[in-house]
């Protein structure tokens, strides 16, 4: 029997930014509606983050709005007079036409107010992604530092990678940065990749049915980077019987068995022996001054801990460090928001165009999206996940699907160009049957997550 061992502390941490990272979202789209409606005299009945049916967490009119804070956290809307939105509001919309209302003004402030969600959603995008580049700059592995190759695993075997193996290239298209390998084989449906062993280079061909598990596993299982177990720091709970470790020792076993490699040590950790060191003491044999070899025995505690820091990859590999003064910052930004807004439309694409891409293994309610956000607070994360469900909140909404800002927009659109709006119970229909199709797809996308969380 297998327990399930949850960290609590960290799902909260991770519930914490998905609802900051999606309140910001929604109440900057909502607003993007909001404020275009006031200029043009309209009247806007309610703005709600979060929606809420039969009853909300917090309300309070202020002028002619209600503002609110409902209790499902599938979106936000405002309430414009004269709109048939997510309201259906069908007794309004038979009275006669008033001056405030969103259906009496000119097509091209409709246009204006409902195109208004997704333009500051790009703002944003494009802003956050600025600041970013300008306060962290772009720091990344390059390939080219993986000296001690890749671990390969179940995945990676499967297609005759070997331990110590370079991936070069995916597709002919060569490999710059470290943990780009799986998303490129999965988005350019590669067929093979080039990679380099003992000095030669040879193309490995990829089988039917590889990318369909890499996109399942969710880029799990292929291969990890191989760097040198090197201690960093000693904690004062440590406790050693014999020499002490010191920074700079690189670890050659672990509890007898050959750790040359921080994915010999994931190896051993993953073994379920690893479980009953608990408690009492182990033995770790390291190479000290790069030439005397000695072994110690370490006292691995009941919380799992035995206080012996290990550097990081970057610290072990290096890496590039690209910095920008404000000016730079700016088109390097602008590029990285278009560069994540063309990935996601080739994974859409792969949705409808790939054998391989199958919409059970890559759909995902908000417990998907929750669970992209790392479990400690990181507010480079943070700001770059806001940063990608923010142009990619825009990209949806702008498709021009009936119940979405898109569909509304194509109707007004159609209605400048032909001189004829769409009748209001064409508009309503089409609104309804946007809806249903979203909710459904709402709920089909979390009942595949709560199938995951159970498999």
């Amino acid at each position: 029997m297998t327990l399930l061992v949850i960290d609590w502390s960290a799902v909260g941490i991770k519930i914490l930014q998905f609802i900051l990272s999606f309140s910001i979202l929604v109440v900057l789209h909502e607003l993007g509606h909001f404020l275009p409606a006031r200029w043009f005299k309209c009247r806007v009945e309610k703005f709600y983050l979060f929606f809420n049916p039969w009853f909300s967490l917090f309300k309070r009119k202020i002028g002619e709005t209600e503002y609110g804070l409902g209790w499902i956290p599938f979106g936000g809307y405002v309430k414009i007079s004269g709109m048939i939105d997510e309201s259906m509001d069908k007794e309004q919309m038979n009275l006669p036409p008033q001056p405030w209302e969103f259906r009496s003004k000119p097509a091209w402030q409709r246009l204006i107010i409902m195109l208004g969600g997704v333009t500051v959603n790009v703002i944003l995008a494009l802003f956050i992604f600025i600041m970013i580049m300008w306060v962290w700059g772009d720091r990344y592995v390059p390939a080219a530092n993986l000296k001690y190759g890749v671990y390969a695993d179940s995945l990676g075997t499967r297609i005759g990678m070997q331990d110590g193996d370079k991936i070069i290239a995916v597709a002919g298209k060569t490999v710059e940065r470290q943990g780009t390998v799986g998303s490129e084989i999965i988005m350019s449906q590669a067929k093979s990749i080039t990679i380099e062993r003992n000095g030669q280079r040879m193309e490995l061909a990829i089988p039917p049915g590889f990318i369909n598990q890499l996109n399942k596993n969710k880029l799990q299982g292929f291969t990890y980077v191989r760097y040198p177990i090197i201690v960093d720091s000693i904690l004062p709970t440590a406790k050693f019987t014999g020499p002490r470790l010191v920074k700079g020792d690189t670890v050659l076993t672990f509890n007898n068995k050959p750790s040359y490699y921080f994915t010999d040590l994931i190896k051993i950790m993953r073994d379920s022996s690893y479980d009953k060191l608990k408690g009492h003491d182990f033995p770790i044999t390291v190479l000290h001054n790069g030439k005397d070899t000695v072994t110690t025995m370490v006292h691995f505690n009941n919380d799992g801990n035995y206080g012996v820091l290990y550097k990081d990859m970057e610290d072990v590999l290096g890496y590039k460090q690209i910095n920008y003064t404000l000016a730079e910052a700016i088109p390097a930004g602008v590029k990285r928001s278009v560069t994540t807004l063309t990935n996601y439309i080739r994974n859409l694409k792969l949705l409808f165009t790939s054998k391989e891409v199958k919409p059970q293994d890559s759909l995902g309610s908000v417990i998907s999206i929750t669970n992209v956000f790392p479990p400690v607070w990181d507010w480079q994360s943070f700001w770059t996940l806001t940063a990608i469900f923010s142009i990619l909140l825009a990209f949806m909404n702008v498709l021009p699907i009936p119940a979405l800002d898109g569909g509304h927009a194509l109707f007004t659109l159609v209605e400048m160009i032909t001189g004829r709006k769409p009748s209001d119970k064409f508009i309503e229909y089409a609104q309804m049957v946007g809806m249903i199709l979203l909710f459904a797809l709402m709920a089909y996308a979390l009942g595949l997550d709560i199938f995951r969380m159970f498999k």
